[in-house]
Parts: structure tokens; C-alpha cells; sequence
């Protein structure tokens, strides 16, 4: 195992979101080598870490004032054996090689667990399309999809949305690939509901979080009424997971963007969160603006001097990372423990450092990691896909409750992997490993590939 991670890192010495994913996997999966030799011989460690495929390119596009520029596309197809690579496209300007591997990584273990029949990839561009015109948006769209239709289609690769692409950028991306394909088929989900999007899907990755933790303070004999949550992030995923928190009977007290957070200790209500989605999903504001409207809240700018993130200091007893990766280092990580914390859900891709994790999992804090506890986007993107291939509509109803059924189903697959393996009560080590065995199960029976 030391060998596989060694190479990796002198292999890709600055992939480093990518090494971090592949030594929690590898650490967590000692017991099931030693337990399976025969996946010694067979080499999976070193065939499940390398992509089957690697897609960058570049993208030209011309702003409303007749410029050009050019931005890079990747597209990192991960793992097949389960099904057809799925997984987001990500525009923001922090994208690199390295961030879409190690994404594309989780996105396989974490479509392991769905129970759906999905492989994993992920993708995206270094392009920023926060203060663009929605016609500098399309043509940065179209040009993109332009090079990456040639890669995807429905039993292949199926693309989604994730950071700075909503239903906006889908609509820009499918339109290109019907054209340049002449077929309307499911290659993209988070379609609008329309022209064959899903009902729950903006809702899935929020909701299906809420509903892990829910199953996890079920085990406590607790649930989430009255309990007060820290929330980071303001966008679709925190949104709505705040609607589910409140839904549930609990209590959000904070939401935050690049610039800062904001702190109600009141609570944010329906109302208030109402407020949020104008500010953000309208109006493309700062969170900060929040204060304007509900004074009594207190905005906290970052500060890139502290090394923590104050968010995480309050007194609660809830934690869901929503941002982006890294965002709870060890102090913060620490806070969380000092400040009463007994749960931590994660609505982000491995949002918690390495040390971070070793704390939550030493104080036997209720810990979800990731690829638990979030994929509720991607089943119900699955879902979606079900619905395209059979040229229906399900009710919300009939949507949510699958939702519902496939987040129990992850929960109660990382507790008997964790009971199997010796590591009850870890749900890092339970998704690891029941995500993995899947896989390189099905890796096995497809023979050397």
C-alpha cells in the first residue's frame, strides 16, 4: 500500500486534493486485503487509482465585447465496472488536473454505494461564470461541449451539474450536444423538468444529507428536533439542506460564500431562507447582504490571516460542510469537538482534512463522510437517467421517497461493512470499504481491462 501511494504522489507530485483521497481510501481497506489476498495479485490498487481515461482540451470562447479567451476542459473518466461514468462538471477557476482526479475518485465509491448502476467520472473547466452575460455563459457552453460530445453519451458518460453549473449551463451544454449529435437522449441530468430533468433533483444532494444524518442520530435514539446546526456554504446544496434541517425540526444558524458568513442566532426560518435564494440564485449577491434585511444576524468577513474558520467556533449541535473541500482544518476541527458538536454530515466533497476526520472519528463523533452522506445528487441523478431511458415522469412523491430508501440503504451498507471489518461505528471505514469491494469486485469479474 505504501508503494501504490508513493507512486502516485512521485507520478503526480502536485495532485495533492488526489493524494489525500487515495491514502483515506487505501488506509481504510487494510483489513480487506489482508483479509483478500487474491486482490494483491490482481493488482486493484493500482488499477483503481489510475483513471481509465483522461480528457483535457482546450476551450476558446468570445466575450460580448469580441475578445477571445481561452479556458481548459477536463473531463476524467475514473472506473466503468459498475456502469456508465457518472459525474458533475465543475466551472470555477480553482479547477486543475488533480482537483477533477481526486473528485472523480470519490465519485467512484460514492455511485458504488447507490445501489445504481453507475460508474465514475467528473469534469469542468477553470472557467469562472460568476459576472458573465448569460451569451458569454452559452458560447463558453458551446464551445466546450463542442470538444466533449465526442466522449459522452447516455451508456457511456453522463455529465451533471456541480459548482457554477446549475440549470442554466445544462441547458447551454445539452442544446450543443443535440445538435452536434442530432439526437435527444439522457447524456446530461439536472435537466429542467420540462425536456426530461427530475423531479427532487436540485433538492437530492441537500435532502439526501439531512436524511443520512437523520439515520445516524436515529442509532443514538435522537433526531434532529431542536438540535442547532452550522451550515457553510450558500448555494443549491446548503440551501436545501437547510430546508430539510427545518423540515426535520432543527435549527440553521449559519450560511456563508467566499466572502465571509453570517451568523442568526434566532434561527434562519423559511422566511430567511427564502431571503438567501433571492440573494443568491436572483440577484447573485454576497451573503453578507443578509444583515440588511435581518440586522439582529451578525456577518463575519474571511479573514485570511486566522488560521481557522470562525463558522466553526459557535456552540452547536450539528455540523454540515456544504463550500468545498478543505474547508474544516484541524483548529476547526477541534472547535467543532470543544463547542459540543456530535455530528458532522458532509454536503461537500471531503470537506473535512485528514486530521480533521482522526478527531471526529477518536471522539466517536457521528461522522459522514462524503461519499455517504452526499450522494443523494448523484442517485437521484440516477434516478433521472431510469426516468429518460423509460420516456417518464415519476411524482415528487414517488422520488423523494426513493431518495429516502437509497439513503437508508447507504447508511445501513457502511454500518455492516464497518461490523464486518472490526471498525463498527466508523462510517469512514464502512463507505471505504463497502464502496470498494463493490467495485473491484466487479473490476474481477470483468477479467484484466
Amino acid at each position: 500500500m505504501d508503494e501504490i501511494i508513493s507512486l502516485i504522489k512521485n507520478k503526480d507530485p502536485e495532485q495533492r486534493e488526489f493524494h489525500q483521497a487515495v491514502e483515506e481510501v487505501i488506509a481504510s481497506v487494510k483489513p480487506v486485503l489482508e483479509r483478500n489476498p487474491e486482490y494483491r495479485q490482481h493488482a486493484v490498487l493500482a488499477r483503481v487509482t489510475e483513471p481509465e481515461r483522461v480528457l483535457m482540451f482546450r476551450v476558446p470562447w468570445m466575450d460580448d465585447d469580441g475578445q477571445v479567451h481561452v479556458n481548459r476542459g477536463f473531463r476524467v473518466e475514473m472506473n466503468s465496472a459498475l456502469g456508465p461514468y457518472k459525474g458533475g462538471l465543475r466551472f470555477h477557476p480553482s479547477v486543475n488536473l488533480g482537483i477533477i482526479k481526486f473528485l472523480a475518485f470519490e465519485q467512484v465509491f460514492k455511485n458504488s454505494l447507490t445501489t445504481l448502476a453507475m460508474g465514475g467520472g467528473k469534469g469542468g473547466s477553470d472557467f469562472n461564470p460568476k459576472g458573465k452575460s448569460d451569451d458569454e455563459v452559452m458560447r463558453f457552453c458551446q464551445s466546450f461541449m463542442a470538444e466533449l460530445y465526442r466522449h459522452i453519451g447516455p451508456n457511456t458518460d453522463v455529465p451533471a451539474g456541480d459548482i457554477g453549473v446549475g440549470a442554466r449551463e445544462i441547458g447551454f451544454l445539452f442544446g450543443m450536444y443535440k445538435k452536434l449529435r442530432n439526437e435527444f437522449t439522457g447524456v446530461l441530468t439536472g435537466k429542467s423538468l420540462d425536456w426530461g430533468g427530475s423531479l427532487i433533483r436540485l433538492e437530492a444532494t441537500g435532502y439526501g444529507t439531512v436524511y443520512f444524518a437523520a439515520e445516524m442520530l436515529a442509532t443514538k435514539g435522537e433526531t434532529l428536533e431542536g438540535k442547532r446546526c452550522l451550515v457553510s456554504g450558500s448555494g443549491n446544496v446548503a440551501q436545501f439542506l437547510t430546508e430539510k434541517v427545518l423540515d426535520l425540526g432543527g435549527k440553521v444558524l449559519t450560511l456563508s460564500d467566499s466572502s465571509g458568513y453570517i451568523y442568526d442566532d434566532e434561527g434562519i426560518d423559511r422566511d430567511k431562507l427564502a431571503y438567501v435564494q433571492h440573494l443568491k440564485n436572483i440577484m447573485r449577491s454576497r451573503i453578507s447582504e443578509y444583515t440588511a434585511k435581518y440586522p439582529n444576524a451578525v456577518y463575519t468577513p474571511v479573514d485570511p490571516l486566522l488560521d481557522h474558520n470562525p463558522l466553526w467556533a459557535h456552540k452547536a449541535d450539528c455540523a454540515f460542510p456544504c463550500a468545498t473541500q478543505n474547508e474544516i482544518n484541524a483548529q476547526d476541527g477541534q472547535n467543532l469537538v470543544n463547542n459540543g458538536v456530535g455530528l458532522v454530515s458532509e454536503g461537500a466533497n471531503m470537506p473535512s482534512v485528514p486530521d480533521a476526520v482522526d478527531l471526529f472519528v477518536e471522539h466517536r463523533l457521528l461522522y459522514a463522510p462524503g461519499k455517504a452522506a452526499n450522494a443523494g445528487g448523484v442517485a437521484v441523478s440516477g434516478l433521472e437517467m431510469a426516468q429518460n431511458s423509460m420516456r417518464l415522469s415519476w411524482p415528487r412523491e414517488e422520488v423523494d421517497e426513493r431518495l429516502k430508501h437509497i439513503m437508508k440503504s447507504i447508511h445501513r451498507t457502511c454500518v455492516d461493512a464497518g461490523e464486518m471489518y472490526n471498525v463498527q461505528g466508523n462510517y469512514v471505514a464502512g463507505a471505504n470499504i463497502a464502496g470498494f469491494v463493490k467495485v473491484v469486485n466487479a473490476m474481477l469479474d470483468q477479467g484484466l481491462v
